[in-house]
This record gives C-alpha cells, structure tokens and sequence, in this order.
C-alpha cells in the first residue's frame, strides 16, 4: 500500500491541474484560496512522493518517469496562468516563464540524450535544481494568493521577488547540467563525424 501511495500521488498531480485552472479563472477568493491551495498541496506532495518512493521501496520506472513531468505540468500551467492574467508586468512575465520553461525543456532533452548514451548520471538531479524547484513553487504560491501578508506587503511582490531568483538558479543550474554534458555532447559529436 505504502510503495503505491508515490504514484498516486504524482498522479494526483496530475489530476488536479484543470481543477486548479477552473478555480484560477474564476477569480476572488477560489483563485486565492483554491488555486493556492491546490498548488501548495502539489508542492507538498512533490516532495512527499520522492520521501514515501524512498522510504518504502516505491521507487518504479512510472514514478520515475511521471513524477518530473507531473512537476513540469503544474508549475508551466501556473505560470502561463500568471503570466496571462496581467498582474505583473507582461514583459517580466514573459521573460521569467521563457527562463523557466525554456530551461525544463533543454534539460528534460540534455536528460534523455544523456541516457540514451548511457550517461545519464552526470544529469541527475542536484541540489541546485533542488533549489530551483523549491524558489519556483514559493515564488508561485505568493503570486496566486497575491493578497497582503503583512505590513502592507503584498504577496504578489514577494512572489515576483522569489520568481526572479528562481529565475537566476533556473539558468545556473541549467549551465551547471550543460556543463556537466559537454564532454559527452562533444565526444559523440566528434565520432560520429
């Protein structure tokens, strides 16, 4: 029971995001209380599913495979809600969901060259990305509240604060993956020419 709950949760996830869209759109108190909710308690569980995967023995290609792209789907849908929703200004947004985006998918291809390779551990997770994902999750939850949190500040303002450092580690740790790479993606360049 205990080395199936990772799945189900990742998979929950997964379920979750045209919930969470539906509350975002309908606005007020659904999209800060609701949506927030939905996206911390995604938060939560991404962590969650890693531990209990560990813990109990849990760990399987599906969980493998679906617990990333769970990640990616939620934090991507967030940001393009936010972006789109005119609450920071649009050219930040943009430029700091590209960053963000733009990276998961280099690193998500750099992951799967790598394996197909057969050196796939040089792109493991690090802490870096480790990071990165925590200031991601963070900087969103403030900015879909986005109400005040104290002494007048807003969360919004933290959220954009937290997003643009997230932004910073999001390209460090994908030159630090790059890096990482490099000799391979030269080495087999070399060789097949």
């Amino acid at each position: 029971m205990m080395a199936r709950l990772p799945n189900f949760l990742t998979t929950l996830r997964i379920v979750l995001i045209p919930v969470f869209v539906l509350l975002f759109f309908l606005g007020g108190a659904s999209r800060s209380y609701g949506a927030t909710a939905i996206f911390a308690f995604a938060a939560l569980t991404d962590w969650a599913d890693g531990y209990l995967a560990r813990r109990y023995n849990g760990v399987s290609p599906f969980g493998t495979f679906l617990d990333p792209v769970a990640d990616k789907l939620m934090v991507a849908t967030a940001l393009v809600l936010i972006c789109a929703s005119g609450e920071m200004p649009a050219i930040l947004a943009g430029i700091l969901t590209s960053i963000i985006v733009g990276r998961e998918i280099t690193v998500s291809a750099l992951r799967e060259w790598m394996a197909e390779i057969g050196e796939r551990k040089k792109v493991s997770v690090s802490w870096l990305g480790k990071i990165k994902a925590t200031l991601q999750m963070l900087a969103i939850v403030f900015l879909l509240y986005s109400g005040p949190v104290a002494w007048g500040v807003l969360a919004r303002d933290i959220g954009i604060a937290l997003l643009l450092l997230a932004a910073a580690m999001t390209l460090w740790s994908m030159v630090d993956y790059l890096r990482a790479a490099w000799p391979s993606l030269m080495g087999k360049q070399a060789a097949g020419h």
